[in-house]
């Protein structure tokens, strides 16, 4: 009998024991639902939050160009206004001297263009029998210094002069055709 008492309370123990571990089971879930409902309460106010931050930077845009837009209508009602500009420009010419043997200005037909302009070319720049010596004297020295193997710097320098020599000659022609220089007569 003993047996009998101590198996029926062994069983009443362990049926509580069962439902005590259900009612555990189903609060831990009432609370996980929620705790899922507040984590998703909170994703819905960071959603808000992006949407208000939004919609201020769109406001802020807005009137950015608003402001832009009305800085340039002020703009371009300055520069729509005339505006009086004044440049400067002084030219000098070379005159030739027209005189005769004894001082006094010739009056004659010849020298009759006193007043008029002489169309010269404007120099620009380094002249081609300029560029052809210094290429010239350059290619002449390294040619010089590679062809001669016993001195070298002899060899530079003899190439160096013949090289110049040359590029001179050949850009002179250059500016002969060109007509900064005048052609031989």
């Amino acid at each position: 009998m003993k047996n009998i008492v101590l198996t029926g309370l062994l069983s009443v123990f362990l049926m509580t024991a069962c439902k005590k571990d259900d009612q555990v089971a189903e609060k831990s879930l009432e609370q996980q639902k929620i705790e899922f409902q507040a984590k998703q309460l909170d994703i819905e106010k960071q959603k808000l939050a992006i949407e208000k931050e939004k919609m201020v930077y769109e406001s802020q845009k807005k009137a950015d160009s608003i402001v832009e837009a009305s800085k340039s209508k002020a703009t371009a009602s300055r520069n729509s206004e005339p505006r009086v500009i004044t440049k400067t420009r002084t030219v000098y010419r070379d005159r030739e001297s027209q005189s005769n043997n004894n001082g006094s200005y010739a009056n004659n037909d010849n020298n009759s263009s006193q007043g008029t302009s002489q169309g010269t070319t404007k120099k620009k720049g380094m002249s081609k029998a300029a560029k052809g010596t210094i290429i010239g004297t350059v290619g002449g020295a390294a040619a010089g210094a590679i062809i001669s193997k016993n001195n070298r710097g002899l060899g530079a320098v003899i190439g160096g002069v013949v090289g110049g020599a040359t590029g001179y000659a050949i850009g002179r022609s250059g500016d002969r055709k060109d007509g900064r220089v005048q052609p031989r007569n």
